[in-house]
Order: structure tokens, then sequence, then C-alpha cells
């Protein structure tokens, strides 16, 4: 595996608990050795996208998401569903991306948190978005880890081993060619 691969990690929920962090949160502490991982913090800061405003200088949490996806090798999103497609708050983020060249030729994959026969709508317009971007979707990496009631422990992270050891293999799948 190459190392000292840099990914960029992005949750598409606001909700305080959400299993979709718990799947970010647990992927900083399984990372495999060489592979440091960033979760991006700042999706309730970003503006409503505006093209006028995709201009430089760039309003401040813009320029930040940018920055961050610049230095990244690779990106790893993990997003709920929110009426059949991606919650509009991370579809914003998105947009923000589509002006930009950071994303552009960069691995991207993502797991999807939903039980069963859920989350398709989401999957579906992640993978039509991030072609407008220019990222290159890495569909062994593109997983289906379910996150159930019971299945977060009080850390925050993960406590299925089944589980943990998907997302770690979903690391290694999106850093290595």
């Amino acid at each position: 595996m190459p190392t000292n691969r840099h990914v960029l990690l992005l949750s598409g929920s606001l909700r305080a608990g959400s299993s979709n962090e718990a799947v970010l949160r647990t992927a900083v502490e399984v990372a495999p050795e060489g592979v440091t991982t960033t979760r991006y913090e700042g999706l309730a800061a970003l503006p409503h996208f505006n093209p006028d405003e995709d201009t430089d200088p760039l309003p401040a949490p813009v320029a930040a998401l940018r920055e961050a996806l610049a230095v990244a090798d690779a990106v790893l999103v993990c997003t709920p569903e929110y009426a059949g497609t991606l919650p509009g708050s991370f579809k914003n983020l998105l947009d923000w991306t589509v002006g930009g060249t950071e994303i552009s030729d960069k691995p991207a994959a993502w797991i999807n948190a939903a039980n069963p026969g859920r989350g398709q709508g989401a999957e579906a317009t992640l993978r039509l978005v991030l072609g407008y971007t220019g990222a290159v979707v890495r569909e062994r990496a593109c997983v289906r880890v379910p996150v159930g009631p019971g299945s977060v422990g009080p850390d925050g992270l993960l406590t299925d081993p089944a589980a943990r050891a998907r997302i770690a293999e979903v690391l290694t799948r999106l850093t290595t060619a």
C-alpha cells in the first residue's frame, strides 16, 4: 500500500449523533498504516451556493473546503439520504466543488450507512455530481455498512468488528490503484 496517503472524510449529515458521523469517526480510528484521515467539519458554515460568489476571493468557508480538498489524496463520503436524494446542505457543499479543480482526478468513494433498501437515491445523486466535479469514483471502495440501533458505542464509534474491518478495507481500496 502506498504510504502517507491522506483521505478527506466528508459527512453529509448535520444531525448530532448521526450514524454517518459514527462511520467517519470510526474510519479515523481504523485507518490502515500509511493512511491519514481528516474529518471535514465545516458543512454548516458553508454559504448557500451562488455562482456569482464562486470567484476570488471566495467566501472563507468555501476557501477552507477547497483547501481541504486540495491537500487530500482521496475523498470518502458518508451521507444520509433525504427525500430520495442527498440532503440539501451536502448538495450545497458539492455545488461549491464544481467550479474548482481541487477534487478533479482524485479517487472518491462512499459508505452507505443506511439500512437495506434505503440510500440508493443518495448514491445515484452522489455518483452523478461527483462525475461533474471530475472525481474518479472507485467503485470497489463504495460499500454499504448499515448502522442500526445499538451499533454505536458511547464513544461514538461503531462497535461491530466486521463493520470496523469493512471501513478499514474501504480506506485501503480507496488509496490503492
